[in-house]
């Protein structure tokens, strides 16, 4: 049962699970009565919104650096959280390319899109493939940073841009673009998605229980569709 007075608890999270949420909060209200209301971003910018005050209850990160930051604080107790899900990096082209197969092609792009990397986990993992790579430098005039991966998808798409790199999930939802190539999982830190309750949150019960929803099989069952990956 949803808490007494509630008005529904609010979820801030990676904009990367956006059609994931969409459905699993669906279920998740049908099953409880808990109305949920989301704030999607990059995660390095839903955290600085949270360490400023923002009223959140549950924050569910595509990194787990940023989430940590706000455990380290105290803003989310370690005991309230989980590692919850995890995804791949691949490189995303219009349909109609067959000028780049890999990443190391990147260097003949006349453009390409990624996450801005201070504030976008899929952006910080795009330049440590491009480090590792050794063509990072070498990208730097071509690259056009965006505020989240759902960005860097619109700006492949729409053509204005040759080449992007974001998350397995996010490649399966768009129409217009396949994917080139998959990042090797040696080549940038684990992806990893944690999720946990703030310390202060309005609605911590709520949150919890929503917390759990997430991990159960049907909530995993639509993770997995979407192209995130089981961590155990």
């Amino acid at each position: 049962m949803p808490e007494e007075g509630s008005e529904g608890l609010t979820v801030s999270a990676a904009a990367s699970l956006q059609d994931a949420m969409s459905e699993i909060e669906e279920q998740f209200e049908a099953e409880t009565g808990i109305e949920v209301t989301f704030n999607y971003g990059g995660s390095g910018s839903l955290k600085q919104q949270i360490s400023q005050g923002a009223p959140v209850d549950l924050f569910i990160s595509a990194a787990e650096n940023h989430f940590d930051d706000l455990v380290s604080d105290g803003v989310i107790n370690e005991s309230d959280s989980v590692r919850l899900i995890a995804n791949e990096l691949v490189l995303i082209v219009p349909r109609d390319d067959f000028d780049i197969a890999t990443f190391e092609d990147l260097t003949e792009a006349e453009s390409l899109s990624i996450g801005t990397p201070e504030t976008v986990p899929a952006g910080q993992y795009s330049q440590e493939v491009f480090e590792e790579l050794g063509i990072w430098e070498e990208l730097q005039e071509q690259i056009v940073f965006a505020k989240d991966v759902r960005q860097v998808l619109t700006y492949v798409e729409s053509g204005n841009v040759q080449a992007g790199v974001v998350y397995h999930s996010d490649a399966l939802a768009g129409d217009q673009l396949k994917i080139a190539a998959t990042g090797d999982e040696e080549w940038h830190s684990p992806i990893v998605y944690p999720a946990g309750v703030l310390s202060g949150a309005e609605h911590a019960e709520d949150a919890a229980a929503f917390l759990d929803y997430l991990q159960s099989d049907e909530a995993m069952a639509v993770f997995e569709e979407l192209g995130f990956k089981r961590l155990n």
